[in-house]
């Protein structure tokens, strides 16, 4: 009887292996790499030969023990459209519509993944989007603990104005310039995720060739109650300064006393919007927004109404310790407070409320609009839309939605091995925002990936040879100044200094940015100045394709000379009045001051008319440097810089 039943189990353990598959890439539509092997791979029965046909080419693969087979198909010029025929003794597959093209792989976080129907100009760019030879393949979210094989879903769409709103605008336009230019089939082959940081793409031996993330990747945990269990102690830890510190029924009760002190809670200046982004990644539970209230003595004696903008879970709100209102509320909540409830001077508002019923994806948050939190009446409003204080409740049952920065390595395990080795010609990355508190550790994390990815690219342990062009960050935020420090200008000199890699290149956006939305519109500028850079490195056209870079300095007779890579045809100020704005100079106390600049042939004079004597010259250091005007003739904007290498507060600041 034993005998049989491992007869029968044995049979099933290779049952998914009984049909012969491609890898989900390999579908009708693809677009394949020219000029390069095209590996072709797929599964069958453990040991079963299978044929392969593509464009005149046979070849034949014996798949391994656990049944994967693999081919190589000599290189092919741009063309198409062909056929695909795999055939074995478990089955046959055909793929259809095959172009032979260019192919670039997409990838970062939510920047990339902006899709064309939210760009600028969507109702002329769907009319134009004719394209039957530029195709599009989008990767679905997944985070695993495991390497996958393949994918789960996806298909190969072809653009037109039906298909092009859902692809990578990014992407789109990119490969739009390039099929316009060289007029070659394109593929885009499109793996995002909004808000990841990059730790999450990049292997585990990626991280174990790093002594900055060596550790990290020893001590990854080995299944996702480990890893929620993880969270969960690093999110206390993050709370109460003290991981060992888990609040009991108890201890949250206290919470809604009056008078409790809840400053030191996270806070938020707009609290619309989902918690994941406010500092409290993943949870999904009950939690505590609270908040003081100034309430004029006139108002206490009136009825008046608390708007607290939308969410749809059971609600406890404690106005002073006193419970006022329970239970669920949908819509835009306004909730009628009686009369002598306020009192006088400050209030304690503090509500207890849970994830969101009808959207639970989104968890603990509110949504609506700043402008529907207040306390008042019809006449006189007080708005409440800045400085709340978030806390989640660990007391009650809660749990960590599997997302893609609860642990490193997990995106790449999903969506990055099972590309692995479709041929490609180069990647486009944008990312970077998510790492922003971290920026001086990308200094060494973001050329690891990139050094990570073309090792997995490998052929016959040679690395793959892509290139990867990417994305500086766009203005986003305040335009302080240096005495200010910023995280995202040192994440901007990250990204420079990644520039030492071979085939790497770099569009600068902090022109077309929005400081007040960190995902700019305008996407087409972005697309054409990576274009550029595959036009002239990767096709040989003769044209400029970068910006102004930071060279050298020289400090004389108290003003210091800039000289710039890349100043093209001649530096040039972008600004009716011709000045050029942006630049600080600094002397030995390290105190910045804002400072004139003059364009001097492909060099830029820098000094202070107060006589400041400059040991350092920075430009457009902020977050969002709106007023830097410093250009190439070709009208790429110059990349910030400093001419200095003092700490930044960033240093310190480690990936766990």
């Amino acid at each position: 009887m034993k005998k049989i039943f491992l007869f029968l189990l044995l049979i099933s353990g290779t049952s998914s292996f009984a049909q012969l598959k491609l890898a989900r890439l390999f579908s009708d539509h693809v677009v394949l790499q020219r000029q390069k092997q095209i590996p072709v791979w797929g599964w069958a029965k453990p040991k079963e030969t299978v044929t392969v046909t593509l464009a005149g080419q046979t070849l034949k693969a014996k798949a391994d023990a656990s049944g994967k087979w693999l081919v190589r198909f000599s290189p092919l010029e741009a063309g198409g459209p062909y056929q695909m025929n795999v055939s074995g003794s478990s089955g046959k597959v055909s793929v259809e519509d095959i172009l032979i093209g260019e192919v670039w792989l997409c990838s970062g976080q939510s920047n990339m993944e902006f899709k064309v129907q939210q760009a600028d100009n969507f109702s002329e760019e769907k009319k134009n989007a004719d394209f039957p030879k530029i195709r599009h393949f989008n990767v679905d979210h997944e985070v695993t603990m495991d390497v996958q094989k393949d994918l789960k879903n996806g298909s190969w769409q072809i653009a037109s104005p039906e298909t092009v709103g859902n692809f990578t605008a990014i992407g789109f336009f990119f490969a739009r310039e390039l099929f316009q230019k060289l007029n070659v089939p394109i593929g885009i082959l499109h793996s995002s995720w909004g808000g990841s940081q990059i730790e999450g793409w990049i292997s585990k031996e990626g991280m174990l060739s790093s002594e900055e993330l060596k550790n990290y990747a020893n001590n990854l945990p080995k299944s996702w109650k480990e890893a929620d269990s993880q969270l969960d102690r690093k999110l206390r830890k993050q709370l109460f300064k003290d991981s060992q510190i888990n609040p009991s029924a108890e201890d949250e009760a206290k919470y809604q006393e009056p008078g409790y002190d809840f400053s030191k809670w996270t806070k938020t200046d707009n609290p619309i919007g989902q918690w994941d982004w406010k500092g409290i990644w993943a949870f999904r539970g009950n939690g505590y927004m609270a908040r003081t209230i100034f309430v004029p003595a006139d108002l206490v004696a009136r009825k008046t109404v608390l708007g607290l903008a939308e969410n749809d879970s059971h609600n406890a709100i404690f106005i002073n310790g006193k419970l006022i209102k329970e239970g669920i509320l949908k819509g835009v909540r306004k909730i009628e407070i009686p009369e002598n409830i306020w009192r006088a001077g400050d209030n304690s508002l503090v509500i207890k409320f849970g994830n969101m019923i009808d959207t639970p994806w989104y968890g603990l948050g509110l949504r609506g609009s700043s402008d529907d939190l207040y306390v008042g009446t019809d006449k006189q409003k007080i708005s409440i839309a800045k400085d709340w204080f978030l806390m989640p409740s660990f007391a009650d049952n809660h749990s960590y939605v599997h997302s893609s920065n609860n642990v490193g390595t997990t995106i790449y395990n999903a969506m990055i091995a099972p590309l692995v080795p479709f041929a490609i010609r180069g990647n486009l990355w944008y990312q970077g925002e998510a790492n922003t508190g971290r920026a001086f550790q990308y200094r060494q994390s973001f050329p690891l990936m990139i050094h990570d990815w073309r090792n997995k690219w490998a052929v016959n342990g040679k690395p793959g040879d892509e290139s990867f062009y990417f994305v500086q960050l766009s203005s986003y935020g305040p335009d302080q100044d240096s005495n200010k420090g910023s995280s995202w200008a040192e994440l901007r000199e990250a990204q420079t200094m990644t520039l030492e890699l071979p085939k790497t290149g770099m569009a600068v956006t902090t022109d077309v940015g929005n400081a007040k939305d960190i995902h700019p519109t305008n996407k087409q500028d972005v697309a054409h100045r990576l274009a550029t850079n595959a036009l002239k490195l990767d096709y040989g056209q003769n044209i400029e394709y970068s910006s102004p870079l930071y060279d050298t300095v020289t400090f004389s007779e108290g003003k210091a000379t800039i000289s710039f890579k890349f100043a093209g045809s001649g530096l040039v100020v972008k600004d009716k009045y011709g000045y050029l704005k942006g630049f600080e100079i600094a002397g030995e106390d390290r105190i910045f001051y804002y400072a004139k600049a003059e364009i001097l042939g492909n060099t830029v004079i820098v000094y202070h008319p107060k006589g400041v004597k400059p040991t350092s010259v920075r430009y457009a250091w902020s977050d969002a440097p709106v007023e830097a005007n410093l250009y190439n003739s070709e009208d790429f904007p110059a990349s910030p810089f400093r001419t200095d290498n003092w700490p930044g507060i960033t240093i310190g600041k480690k990936f766990e």
